[in-house]
């Protein structure tokens, strides 16, 4: 299945819930979810109840719009945290989810939203521990160091990232130290799950891929 290319904002209407897809527009009262909430399509129409199977289907689908996955990539990333025994499966599903290079470079600031992280590493400005890395997925480890290289640091990406942060849109997370006068940030440890900004009830995926 090809990655979607329409209007972001669209996919959050359709979850009803904000998922953060684009940049400052996101955060204020601009944002499509907040002038129209109602799906795409129902025009105001009172919503239909939704089975268990679609509630269930649902929570995946915005869980897996907001970190900009495809179903193949997601499923995989749910099999790993669910062969692991060293907590629950919805924790370690979210912590891999924080893990991977794009999202952490959204968390640090460096970018306006995942998306746009994505594009960020992919295009190689991203380093890590002093080396390049393009892959999103890449999973940082506790004690990372993650910086935008010099030469990719007055790219308007990281200006609009930088930008959320500084004028109070944006909060960096307590699990990475960042100094942002220098684009570098710390990943000092894996997040527990009462840290992290779970917009689903989790037990709905696990409940959906055990069937």
């Amino acid at each position: 299945m090809a990655r979607y290319i329409g209007p972001l904002e669209k996919l959050s209407r359709r979850e009803r819930i904000n998922l953060y897809l684009k940049g400052k527009r996101s955060y204020t009262e601009k944002s499509a979810l907040r002038k129209r909430n109602f799906a795409p399509g129902q025009h105001g129409r009172q919503p239909q109840k939704l089975t268990q199977y679609a509630v269930q289907l649902r929570s995946k689908q915005a869980l897996k719009r907001m970190y900009g996955l495809m179903e193949r990539q997601f499923r995989n990333t749910f099999e790993k945290a669910e062969k692991s025994r060293t907590a629950e499966t919805g924790e370690l599903l979210m912590q891999l989810l924080e893990r991977r290079l794009d999202s952490v470079v959204f968390q640090m600031g460096f970018a306006p939203n995942r998306r746009t992280a994505r594009q960020i590493v992919t295009h190689g400005h991203i380093l890590v521990n002093g080396k390049k890395v393009n892959i999103p997925s890449f999973l940082i480890k506790e004690g990372d160091v993650v910086e935008v290289k010099e030469k990719s640091r007055n790219i308007q990406q990281v200006k609009d990232g930088l930008e959320l942060v500084q004028e109070g849109y944006r909060n960096i997370p307590s699990w990475v130290n960042v100094d942002l006068e220098n684009l570098k940030g710390t990943f000092e440890r894996v997040p527990k799950i009462e840290e992290m900004d779970v917009p689903v009830e989790l037990t709905n995926i696990i409940e959906l891929y055990s069937k």
